[in-house]
């Protein structure tokens, strides 16, 4: 028999690139589908909430003004990271949603597989939503996207993996920063992510994760002055909840993007661009071109 005790895993917030317990002191226990303890977890407070802002729209300025090239490349070295811990996903979405290892592992790879389908977006979605307008008059006209700057995200509640990562990586992809609010009864993937996120070449503060009571947390964020947008994803079995979020969202006029019913929702659908768009401002030049001649330009 092995004298040896277990190593039982500590799960810490995700803030500003480093790993703090909640400011409280305070943890709640998360069990499986069947009841079974799994771990104790933090519970979030309001502090910890506007830390993370603050870490968010410190990260924002050289999230935002990197390439998106090189916003691709980190997002996919995400993808690389988890395919390296694939087996610890695997359990944890098992665990979390009450899954075979067979079903769960199809998950994790439609997880990594959506890490990747971003990754592909971030030098093409500028293309697709923007371009050269046509205008009468001697002038060149034209639209480009920008990040709307610090997202909100309430992260789906039963699909713990798959469904966060499907609404983290579009705020990201198009230069946000995020502070997510894990799914309350499953927030054990999430927490995970976070560790993967430190090690991928992200940096700190780009994406912030909290877990805790969802509404105690979202309704701080939704009022907060230094938000720019939320996410109402994890809020589709709450109408009340979301009113009230959208309601506190309206005070600074925050982007908000909705809630679907929740048995609409298919997170494994391929995506599309909706996600992206949501979160993107449109920023137009103009610029003269010189007097317009019957021989055209005189440029």
């Amino acid at each position: 028999m092995s004298d040896r005790l277990s190593v039982f895993k500590t799960y810490k917030l995700y803030v500003g690139g480093k790993f703090p317990r909640s400011e409280s002191g305070r943890v709640y226990e998360v069990t499986d589908k069947k009841g079974n303890w799994l771990a104790n977890v933090p519970l979030s407070s309001r502090k910890d909430a506007r830390d993370a802002v603050v870490a968010a729209r410190k990260a924002f300025g050289a999230w935002s003004g990197a390439t998106a090239y090189n916003r691709g490349q980190i997002l996919y070295r995400i993808a690389e990271m988890l395919e390296g811990r694939r087996e610890q996903f695997v359990r944890e979405v098992a665990d979390a949603e009450g899954l075979s290892k067979s079903k769960a592992a199809v998950v994790v790879d439609a997880a990594i597989d959506r890490w990747v389908w971003y990754a592909g977006w971030t030098d093409k979605i500028a293309q697709v939503v923007g371009g050269g307008n046509p205008v009468a008059g001697p002038y060149f006209n034209l639209s480009s996207p920008e990040p709307t700057g610090v997202v909100t995200v309430l992260a789906p509640q039963e699909s713990s993996f798959l469904g966060l990562v499907s609404v983290i990586a579009p705020v990201i992809a198009t230069g946000n920063t995020a502070i997510v609010i894990a799914s309350e009864k499953s927030p054990l993937p999430a927490l995970s992510l976070g560790e993967v996120l430190a090690t991928s070449d992200l940096p700190g503060g780009v994406v912030n994760v909290l877990s805790g009571r969802t509404a105690e947390i979202a309704a701080p964020l939704a009022a907060h002055q230094d938000v720019n947008a939320i996410d109402l994803a994890g809020a589709g079995t709450d109408d009340g909840l979301a009113k009230e979020l959208e309601i506190a969202a309206a005070d600074n006029l925050k982007r908000v993007l909705r809630p679907q019913p929740v048995d609409e929702v298919d997170w494994s659908a391929t995506p599309g661009t909706d996600r992206m768009t949501a979160f993107l401002e449109t920023k137009t030049v103009w610029h003269p071109t010189g007097s317009l001649g019957a021989s055209g330009s005189s440029y």
